[in-house]
């Protein structure tokens, strides 16, 4: 490889990186004289900046030697050297990461582009294209009021029901970015486009919209639904009508929930005449409930007695009225035997009825003519324990 020393030595020849050609005497290149030297670091040192003064000329009177001072000078080669490397560095600061909770908003000379989900991305660098990133995943909380009321202080969530009463209402409100990333029907923009272009200051505007809301709901209701069993549904309308004045101003927030926190009277006197009658419903219900349980039990109880009674009677009756069938139709048949024979089934009756009554007597009749010769004996002892025994 052909070369020439620039270091202004016109002496004997040397290598490219400075070291003294291989041979023998005097800058001869004949190598069969001398042992060949290792370069010395100086020249190496020398010969490269020899190099940089070759790729970036310094101005002087003599364009390649040692000359005097000034700046670099560049060439056309080097210009585009540096040109390609500023214009590589710009397309390289296009790419941009998104986490996992956030949504980029895309914008060519400040005009919307499109909308980025998480990962790496690229758009044209600044100032043709810029990023905005959004945390849509993130849960934001407000309290409204800010402060309540305590200390004397006047309250500052004062609101007018319908019954024309005021009472003391505190809420709190959770909110975050629509995280969908394509409009939705009838609007313009996606939700975190829409963040980021149509509103300003979305605290305040969260805020102003959730108090109006508040105060409409409250408005068209009563103290004693309010306070009582309709909190949930005063938060639940206060939700849905925040949403609604939201979405009508393409705010891209998105309303998940409105907790009704405080809803008393202003003054600490009408909140425990308050409290007084609230105790006096629930004792009321108290009552009530009672009252339907114990009706609950009597009243089957009774029925079942009832009932009871009434199949007893109607057993009752069919036995009654069968022994009498059967007492008729006995004397229906008496009567035709006494029809034939009158004095045999007047003595057969007779007869008859004695045994009936004396049958469950103890004594015994001895006729006066089968009783000759036969001691009458009394048992006292016996008739004693019979009767002691029948008393108990």
């Amino acid at each position: 490889m052909p070369w020439q020393d620039n270091s202004g030595n016109r002496g004997g020849g040397r290598g490219p990186w400075g070291q003294p050609p291989r041979g023998g005497n005097g800058g001869s290149n004949n190598n069969g004289g001398g042992r060949g030297e290792p370069p010395d670091l100086e020249d190496l040192l020398q010969a490269s900046r020899q190099r940089l003064k070759r790729a970036f000329p310094q101005g002087g009177r003599g364009g390649g030697g040692q000359g005097g001072g000034g700046g670099f000078q560049l060439n056309k080669s080097t210009g585009g050297l540096i040109a390609g490397g500023l214009v590589a560095l710009w397309l390289i600061s296009g790419f941009y990461q998104v986490d996992t909770k956030e949504l980029a908003v895309v914008t060519t000379f400040g005009e919307y582009q499109r909308v980025t989900g998480p990962g790496l991305h690229w758009r044209f660098p600044s100032p043709i294209q810029n990023v905005r990133k959004e945390p849509v995943e993130t849960q934001n909380e407000m309290s409204i009021p800010a402060t309540t009321r305590r200390g004397g202080a006047i309250p500052e969530g004062l609101m007018l029901t319908g019954d024309k009463n005021i009472v003391d209402v505190a809420f709190v409100v959770q909110w975050k970015i629509k995280s969908g990333r394509v409009a939705d029907e009838g609007d313009d923009l996606p939700g975190v486009a829409q963040y980021i272009f149509n509103i300003d200051n979305p605290e305040d505007l969260v805020r102003t919209i959730s108090e109006a809301s508040m105060r409409e709901v409250v408005g068209r209701n009563t103290l004693d639904y309010v306070q009582t069993e309709g909190r949930a549904e005063v938060a639940q309308e206060s939700k849905e009508l925040i949403q609604s004045a939201l979405d009508a101003y393409e705010a891209g927030i998105e309303i998940n929930r409105v907790n009704l926190t405080l809803a008393e009277p202003p003054t600490d006197e009408v909140n425990e005449a308050f409290r007084d009658v609230q105790a006096a419903e629930q004792n009321q219900a108290t009552v009530i409930q009672q009252a339907r349980q114990y009706t609950n039990q009597v009243v089957p109880e009774a029925r079942g007695q009832a009932q009871r009674i009434l199949e007893e009677a109607g057993a009752y009756a069919a036995e009654r009225t069968a022994d009498a069938r059967g007492q008729a139709a006995r004397f229906n048949e008496i009567y035709a035997e006494y029809a034939q024979a009158p004095e045999v089934t007047r003595q057969r009756m007779y007869l008859e009825t004695v045994e009936r009554v004396l049958g469950d007597m103890d004594k015994i009749i001895v006729e006066e003519g089968a009783g000759s010769g036969v001691v009458p004996y009394l048992p006292l002892d016996q008739v004693r324990r019979q009767q002691q025994g029948g008393s108990n």
